[in-house]
């Protein structure tokens, strides 16, 4: 039998998420973001998906040629430009275009005279990646004679905090610098397109609301009108009756308080469930919610089938999906649903829906 640990990914939802993008920036060309193996739900699904996206961003030449020997003609964009000059062959070679974001790799290609679009990135405040503002008039000097497309962007630091002003701030302080540039500029990413009207330029940048999930936190992706698009499913393998003061797991981490069932789940954390989301996590068992108990391991993870006394082995558990939002579990395990996202590549089946 098939180990039953899937990932169930509706594409339809992702066309459906991308079509909500447009609406609330009607003006802008969307570059959608898909990097980390389509955070998750796997970078050529993705593609073929969000066809109708104007360009795709992601992390590393490797995205880009998966993405190409998937079929993709959109253009595509490295955010984090290239790492070496051996890959501009490639990037000139898979007609893609580069973020530059520090001297090196201005230099680089200035010196190769690699003759891509070239996204310029500005630091207005995140002081993660990007030139000063001040320094972006001489690298459009230098750039200019060498481009026939420049544009420029931004990242937000906390615009999914919408009681953080720094939004308001790094728009301004980008919107000043490139008051004289008259090339395409970027700034908004998710939670700017939905909350932070102000960060509308000519490209808007959305990742984690292209698949369902609500980039702010208190509210999740349904309450936005988005389309969760992956569930993770599994099933039950195995049902025991506990008494109280027996433990469940390695290391006790559950002991119990009194007599109850216990289902065993064919998901642990290598294939990507959180080992952290322990007690009192929500799941659903042929769709009732229960709670998980104890810590998940490698394998496998164990939920409390007291309150569902009719449930048996084989019987579906859903760890989340649109019923089950991956915020909520997000939560229990003090991370952010783009990890949870990501980590489930690890060995769960795909399956198209």
């Amino acid at each position: 039998m098939t180990r039953p640990a899937r990932v169930i990914v509706d594409t339809s939802a992702l066309q459906f998420n991308l079509a909500l993008v447009r609406r609330h920036v009607p003006n802008s060309k969307i570059m959608a973001i898909v990097k980390a193996d389509g955070y998750g739900h796997g970078v050529n699904r993705v593609g073929k998906a969000l066809a109708d996206a104007d360009a795709f961003g992601v992390a590393s030449i490797e995205e880009a040629i998966t993405l190409r020997e998937g079929g993709s003609k959109n253009p595509i964009v490295l955010l984090e430009g290239p790492f070496e000059r051996r890959e501009l062959e490639l990037i000139k070679l898979n007609r893609l275009q580069a973020v530059v974001h520090n001297h090196d790799q201005l230099t680089m290609l200035l010196e190769e005279k690699c003759d891509i679009p070239v996204w310029i990135k500005l630091d207005s405040g995140m002081h993660r990646l990007g030139f000063q503002v001040d320094e972006l008039e001489s690298i459009l000097t230098k750039l200019n004679a060498h481009r026939s497309q420049i544009l420029c962007m931004t990242h937000l630091a906390n615009a999914h905090d919408k009681d953080d002003e720094n939004t308001l701030k790094q728009t301004e302080i980008f919107l000043a610098a490139t008051k004289n540039f008259d090339g395409e500029k970027s700034i908004a990413n998710s939670a700017g397109i939905l909350g932070w009207s102000v960060t509308q330029s000519d490209w808007a940048r959305p990742g984690i609301m292209l698949y369902g999930v609500s980039p702010f936190k208190d509210k999740f992706g349904a309450e936005l009108g988005l389309k969760a698009a992956m569930t993770v499913k599994s099933a039950i393998i195995s049902i025991r009756k506990i008494k109280a003061g027996e433990s469940v797991g390695y290391g006790r981490g559950f002991v119990s308080s009194q007599e109850m069932t216990v289902g065993v789940v064919a998901f642990g954390y290598g294939d990507g469930y959180p080992r952290a989301a322990g007690t009192g996590t929500p799941i659903l068992v042929n769709g009732k919610r229960t709670r998980v108990i104890g810590e998940a391991s490698m394998d496998m993870l164990t939920v409390d089938l007291t309150t569902i006394p009719k449930a048996s082995i084989g019987d579906e558990v859903t760890l989340w999906g649109p019923q089950l939002p991956v915020e909520v579990v997000a939560e229990s395990a003090n991370t952010i649903p783009y990890e949870l996202l990501c980590r489930v590549r690890m060995r769960a089946r795909y399956v198209e829906s």
